[in-house]
């Protein structure tokens, strides 16, 4: 069941994540724009009642409600688009909690919990790496016999997607355009970089999992796999603890002890100092080799807790890029920590892009994405 058409129309994205769930409920009266009020609480402690009366709070009814969208990081094969969340798509979703296991379960659970408190509404699963799906043969195909990846699905999906799109969307708001290169950075618990041109993506920094990439939290990011073979054969680790060091062990905690930017940013030991060295430097690979296969940037836009909050980490990322046309204003660098800015140099000659700081609102795009599902449906 949706909402009329031409009544007071209401909305709800949840966007589950790795240690927390986001719950925005939506509002628009006929004429006017969506209005939204947003809660996040712990993923540990969150319970439905909870939910329930935020939701009452909000004013949210469901005889009203066009849809509840999903944010689900990781579907493989089985969700490569949005679809609509009914019982044969979630007993197919079931089998991909493998895929990512620090936001596939939760958010399983999640999706049962919201069909028991609004059955009558429309839920909509939103596939984080649906902006990745047509991502050129090139740079989703990985090297392994063809045999191998048809019967496994394997390639690389990407993810961050949703963060990706609403840079690129924000970007294209800002500037009046809508073709151009961007380099997009998402930077918090989890990190990744985007390849956009003319609303397309060309590469991104992860691939089958949410493991490949830039250095994170608790993810190493880019390995040697023969790293990962030695470690199975000689280390005395099996595929469990294995799987544990990859997703909960890993980057900044492994090598200073914690996945806290700000405390790295406040400390001054070396083994800090080496953290955030590491980080950026990974980072910079990536922008690099975007720059390279674009031929430049019109813009480079940062998102995300880190992307938004840390000047110092923009700062010290693009350092050594100002002479390829990635020079930051330090003055307006220092000034952003929150919201939206422009970072960018003024007057640095032909060839030299945009910077800015976007936050990436995740829970618009997934309503954007359950909105044109369900308008597709109709038609």
């Amino acid at each position: 069941m949706t909402a009329a058409k031409g009544a007071g129309q209401q909305a709800i994205a949840v966007n589950v994540g790795s240690s927390s769930l986001k719950v925005t409920a939506f509002v628009r009266e006929p004429g006017r724009p969506w209005q939204s009020l947003y809660r996040n609480w712990p993923l540990a402690t969150a319970e439905a009642p909870e939910i329930a009366e935020f939701l009452a709070v909000a004013g949210i009814r469901e005889h009203r409600l066009l849809c509840v969208a999903h944010r689900y990081v990781h579907g493989g094969a089985v969700l490569p688009r949005s679809a609509i969340l009914d019982e044969p798509l979630l007993a197919q979703l079931e089998g991909t909690a493998a895929l990512a296991p620090l936001h596939n379960p939760p958010a399983l659970a999640w999706m049962h919990e919201f069909r028991a408190l609004l059955p009558s509404t429309a839920q909509v699963a939103v596939a984080d790496s649906a902006f990745f799906a047509d991502l050129p043969e090139g740079a989703r195909r990985y090297p392994l016999p063809q045999e191998l990846v048809s019967a496994q699905a394997l390639r690389r999906y990407g993810f961050h997607g949703l963060a990706h799109s609403a840079m690129w969307r924000r970007w294209c708001e800002i500037s009046g355009r809508s073709r151009g290169r961007l380099i997009t950075l998402q930077l918090g618990a989890g990190c990744s970089a985007a390849a956009i041109l003319d609303g397309r993506p060309l590469d991104t920094s992860m691939g089958f999992t949410p493991l490949e990439g830039m250095v994170m939290g608790r993810r190493a990011g880019d390995l040697d796999p023969g790293l990962l073979l030695y470690l199975l054969r000689n280390g005395g680790i099996n595929a469990a603890k294995l799987d544990e060091i990859l997703n909960r062990c890993s980057g900044l905690v492994a090598l200073a002890g914690t996945d806290d930017m700000r405390e790295l940013l406040a400390r001054e030991d070396q083994s800090a100092k080496l953290a955030l060295d590491i980080f950026c430097r990974r980072a910079r690979k990536y922008i690099g080799a975007y720059l390279a296969e674009m031929g430049g940037a019109d813009a480079l836009v940062f998102s995300g807790g880190i992307g938004e909050h840390c000047p110092q980490v923009r700062a010290q990322i693009l350092a050594p890029l100002a002479a390829l046309g990635l020079q930051l204003d330090a003055a307006r660098n220092s000034a952003a920590s929150a919201g939206e800015a422009d970072i960018g140099a003024r007057d640095t000659g032909v060839g030299s892009a945009e910077i800015h700081v976007l936050p990436a609102d995740e829970a618009r795009e997934l309503l954007f994405n359950a909105e044109l599902l369900l308008q597709g449906e109709e038609t």
